[in-house]
């Protein structure tokens, strides 16, 4: 098998597994899964809002996923992890899947995507964009976009940077596709820079100036007087010769 067929074969298999996992999954919350080949087999994570449900009483929902994915998808002794979401307002994938939610209950369109887009942006989302597309008010279908705060649409960043997440709500009309793209807190934009204060330089300490000591005038007595007893002490230090 030349490498790129088994490049596609991987693809797709990475895709059958998406859609089969958002389908079984969908009440608890599913937020997405990375999949990554281990010497031991093919370990999956599982993130979820609700992990308890993706694991079932006794484990039995996990067990049961793990036999589907060996049998049905071809998938190596797989490895199932389930992680929960910390903040869901930042999983693009779950609020797509609440955006489709609200629209099946009877949303309308409008209400609806301002709404996910403000509860994204309220919690601290450096950017949001989402895009309804369908049958929303009649018979002809059509786009609508809500955008605020910083996306990228193009490059390595909207790769690398933006969660992409995108759920489909069944409605008497038709099908209507939800996208959502936010650019998460904390994300290293290419294009962000801070310009910093120049250092200033530390100013030279002061130069003390000395102030020369002027020549004291002592009285001639006291000066005399000390030479007289210097002159003393230096008799007494001589050792005294007595004479045979």
């Amino acid at each position: 098998m030349s490498i790129e067929r088994r490049f596609v074969e991987d693809g797709i298999r990475s895709a059958r597994v998406e859609q089969y996992l958002t389908k079984e999954l969908k009440r608890a919350g599913y937020g997405g899964m990375d999949m990554a080949r281990t010497p031991l087999g093919t370990q999956i994570t599982i993130f979820a809002e609700k992990p308890g449900i993706v694991i079932g009483k006794g484990g039995k929902v996990v067990r049961e996923i793990t036999a589907s994915l060996q049998n049905d998808y071809g998938i190596e002794s797989p490895q199932i992890e389930v992680q929960q979401v910390e903040n869901p307002s930042f999983n693009a994938q779950i609020m797509a899947e609440r955006l489709a939610n609200s629209l099946e209950r009877g949303w309308y369109f409008r209400k609806a995507g301002s709404s996910i887009l403000r509860r994204i942006m309220d919690s601290g989302a450096l950017g949001c964009e989402v895009v309804i597309s369908g049958k929303l008010t009649g018979a002809r279908s059509r786009v609508q976009k809500f955008t605020q705060g910083y996306i990228k649409h193009a490059g390595e960043p909207s790769l690398t940077i933006v969660e992409h997440g995108f759920a489909l709500a069944v409605k008497k009309l038709g099908t209507i596709g939800c996208q959502v793209k936010i650019v998460p807190p904390g994300a290293l934009l290419p294009d962000h820079f801070e310009v910093l204060e120049p250092v200033k330089k530390a100013e030279p300490a002061p130069e003390m100036k000395t102030v020369a000591e002027e020549p004291q005038n002592i009285p001639e007595e006291d000066i005399l007087g000390e030479e007289i007893d210097a002159e003393m002490e230096a008799a007494e230090d001589v050792p005294v010769v007595e004479e045979l």
